[in-house]
């Protein structure tokens, strides 16, 4: 089985989801399976030096499921682009580039985060481009762990209240903007994450059917995989176990 998930925006704040994405690795972690992680894993990255307890018991969870057999993949999205090349080596999670072709026997896909499509959001893609250069990471992770949580902190406020003021269509892809991408991908079934509204959508692009699948992002107590068995694409709901009462004891 071909495993896609995106967005768990894993954090402090995350116990529910963290212990339901680490339990759930555990079940799938099999040589037979393959996992995308299509970005936003974490809520946020400020360096592969963080040392917060909840962010390495995700990477211990990774690195278990790796060791298992499973095989992780993973882009950047854009409250995690600072995931490098020790995290990797930690955990054994291959990062990706976004887009990216990935090729089946049966069938042919284009991942990717999907940030880069909402073109229509002008601000957002101001912030994208300054934060994704060089030596703007660069400094950035000069800075003290302790100044980089804050900063990180003080980002995702300001995300918050941003997202707050635009509407649901600006923050979306752009249509003419997916329909050059699905043309420039070969017509490939295009399968991302960061819009945070799951649907599947069927475009015709010069005159060929081409699916764009969207993913789910995960909550306290659900979550959400789209798995690929070599024959179709399907929806799998994740939930997070009820807790154990004095009579089930």
């Amino acid at each position: 089985m071909i495993y896609f998930i995106a967005d768990l925006h894993l954090s402090p704040r995350t116990a529910g989801a963290t212990g339901m994405f680490t339990e759930w690795l555990t079940d799938i972690a099999r040589p037979e399976n393959r996992l995308y992680i299509l970005g936003d894993l974490f809520e946020s990255w400020i360096g592969d030096d963080d040392d917060a307890p909840d962010s390495r018991r995700v990477i211990a969870a990774l690195s278990a499921a790796s060791q298992q057999g499973l095989a992780i993949f993973l882009q950047h999205g854009n409250r995690d682009f600072l995931l490098g090349k020790r995290f990797a080596a930690e955990t054994g999670v291959t990062l990706l580039p976004d887009p990216y072709v990935l090729s089946t026997p049966e069938w042919q896909f284009v991942l990717s985060h999907g940030d880069a499509l909402c073109a229509d959001d002008a601000e957002y893609q101001q912030f994208r481009a300054q934060t994704r250069a060089p030596d703007w990471q660069a400094a950035f992770l000069q800075k003290p762990l302790a100044e980089r949580r804050a900063i990180a902190e003080h980002l995702r406020q300001q995300s918050e209240q941003a997202k707050g003021a635009k509407s649901a269509d600006l923050m979306d892809l752009n249509p003419a903007a997916t329909d050059d991408f699905l043309r420039q991908q070969g017509y490939a079934t295009f399968i991302h994450g960061h819009t945070h509204r799951p649907d599947r959508h069927d475009h015709i692009v010069d005159g060929i059917h081409v699916e764009r699948w969207v993913l789910a992002d995960w909550s306290e107590n659900q979550g959400e995989t789209l798995i690929w068995d070599g024959k179709q694409l399907a929806r799998s709901a994740l939930h997070k176990a009820p807790p154990i009462t004095s009579k089930q004891k």
